[in-house]
């Protein structure tokens, strides 16, 4: 993940950050980028803050192996690293028997950073209540390099996962790594289109495709996929799969679904870890109004779900 302001400034009590800070007030047509003054100043969304926000409050908390909170209207728990991976496993491996059951199909869209906590499906009690040949993995983003690549998030996804259990090899959906970004992505969107026509991605009704379950996850500037702060796929309201040239982070070639296709997903799973992250879950979930937005704060399911799985120390500003 991108390194960022976030993880720098995780330390720092943010009222004497913000009080050494200008002021900046984003114009209207920008509300949802940061502001374009430079390329340094694209992606460091906490220099554009104007004022301290107040500690939001859990409803309820229950500790022991986990912590459960219910914060406001957001469905949010909070786990150790282990019982964050066995609570995954058993959301995925339920939805996995409903749609099955409901579709004959079950469409689940990842991003690098949730992989890894799907390792618990491979253990016999998920292993073996689910139809893996109803299947079918995409990617919400992808890095624009060979697939036996170390940063390839089909490379990490296969040896930690798919290598493990039988779903058909055509039920993976990896882009053409033998084309440029732009070429990949016109190709993936292609595929998506292919596989909504024939229903095995079910279609909203605004006609983009509607997965099953998107994986997210999120990095410390509050990017997800690869829609980064103040990026211009931000604003990608009509393409299903778009690319970049100029990720602020290496490999700076990649594709990735755009907004309008993970708000339409039926459920969606944020997965956060880590105590550098801290701040950008606390500015993703805290209620006072902003012109400013992260990308992770855009994700807002029309019709479906959205639920965050987070580690303690990804939610440490959240109860202190």
């Amino acid at each position: 993940m991108a390194t960022s302001t976030f993880s720098s400034l995780s330390c720092t009590p943010q009222s004497r950050l913000l009080s050494n800070q200008k002021t900046h007030t984003p114009s209207p047509s920008m509300s949802l980028l940061s502001p374009q003054v430079g390329h340094k100043s694209l992606y460091h969304p906490l220099r554009h803050n104007v004022s301290p926000i107040p500690m939001m409050k859990p409803k309820r908390i229950r500790v022991g192996g986990l912590v459960k909170a219910s914060m406001d209207n957001k469905n949010v728990e909070v786990f150790s690293k282990e019982h964050l991976a066995v609570s995954l496993a058993k959301y995925v491996a339920d939805l996995s028997n409903k749609f099955i059951k409901e579709r004959g199909y079950f469409t689940v869209a990842l991003s690098s950073g949730s992989i890894k906590y799907l390792r618990k499906l491979v253990e016999p009690q998920y292993y073996n209540s689910i139809e893996w040949s109803k299947w079918h993995i995409f990617w919400v983003e992808e890095k624009v390099v060979q697939k036996t690549h170390v940063d390839s998030n089909y490379k990490l996804t296969y040896d930690g996962f798919i290598s493990k259990v039988p779903i058909p090899p055509h039920n993976v959906n990896t882009i053409d790594d033998a084309l440029p970004a732009d070429g990949a992505a016109d190709v993936y969107e292609t595929t998506l289109r292919r596989l909504v026509t024939s229903n095995v991605i079910a279609k909203s009704t605004s006609g983009f495709p509607k997965f099953d379950l998107v994986l997210l996850d999120m990095g410390p500037d509050g990017h997800i996929a690869s829609l980064f702060p103040g990026h211009p796929t931000l604003s990608e309201t009509k393409k299903w799969v778009t690319f970049l040239k100029n990720a602020p982070t290496p490999p700076p070639e990649r594709i990735t679904f755009t907004l309008p296709v993970i708000n339409e997903s039926s459920n969606i799973a944020m997965v956060v870890t880590g105590a550098g992250k801290a701040d950008a879950v606390y500015s993703a979930l805290q209620e006072a109004p902003s012109d400013y937005k992260l990308p992770v704060q855009l994700v807002s399911p029309k019709d479906g779900e959205f639920k965050w799985f987070l580690d303690k120390g990804a939610a440490s500003r959240l109860y202190r």
